[in-house]
């Protein structure tokens, strides 16, 4: 008798983002009750990240694998509420082997995004691939593309919102200096804090037009 032959895996990249992409629709549902909210906040997220996570794990040496399958599934399970760091590291090591993604680095992968919870830290990640993971979904929440996810976030809610709401909201996000102060790698660093200035220099030029302060 002949072997069957063993079933083909799936490419892992195209099968992390399929993944991720049924997650956030799953979401948009319940958070909107639609599948097609007019801003996606989850999609976008996650897309961002995978962008900054591949560039630092470039420029870190960190294994861009890890790094980018982590990225893609860091928010799998966010329906799991504050456990879904944990809940989409499990969801990893489930998944990821059912894909041509190398066995050996799967558990890396789950780590990474075991590790990835808080908008700051007490103490510093040991893992390279968990720092690079970390620093890249931080980035996201501390500059001029946090402003735009919130805004998409509120108007696809249907919540009525004016610019002195947005004003308002950025200027009390003290939080963020300890998510700068947070950072592991250098080029997270130096990017935390440019974000950070852009950030806060957004909502003194807005304020400032809509005061008419540019008219003197």
């Amino acid at each position: 008798m002949s072997k069957k032959k063993a079933k083909k895996k799936a490419p892992w990249r195209t099968a992390v983002q399929e993944a991720m992409l049924a997650a956030t629709i799953r979401e948009a549902i319940r958070r909107y009750g639609t599948p097609t909210p007019p801003f996606n906040y989850r999609w976008e997220h996650v897309t961002t990240i995978v962008v900054l996570a591949t560039k630092l794990a470039e420029m870190t040496g960190a294994d861009r694998d890890v790094v980018e399958a982590g990225a893609w599934l860091h928010d799998i399970r966010k329906d799991a509420g504050d456990n879904h760091p944990r809940e989409g590291a499990n969801f990893a090591r489930e998944f990821l082997p059912k894909t041509d993604f190398p066995p050996k680095k799967i558990e890396r992968v789950a780590q990474a995004i075991e590790d990835h919870m808080g908008l700051w830290r007490e103490e510093p990640l040991t893992n390279l691939e968990s720092q690079v993971l970390w620093d890249a979904d931080k980035l996201s929440k501390i500059g001029l593309t946090a402003v735009f996810h919130w805004i998409g976030t509120d108007l696809s809610k249907g919540k009525p919102r004016t610019m002195a709401d947005f004003i308002r909201r950025g200027r009390t996000a003290d939080w963020q200096k300890k998510t700068v102060a947070s950072m592991h790698t250098k080029p997270a660093r130096k990017a935390a804090k440019a974000r950070l200035k852009a950030f806060n220099r957004l909502w003194d030029e807005l304020e400032a037009e809509l005061n008419g302060d540019d008219l003197r």
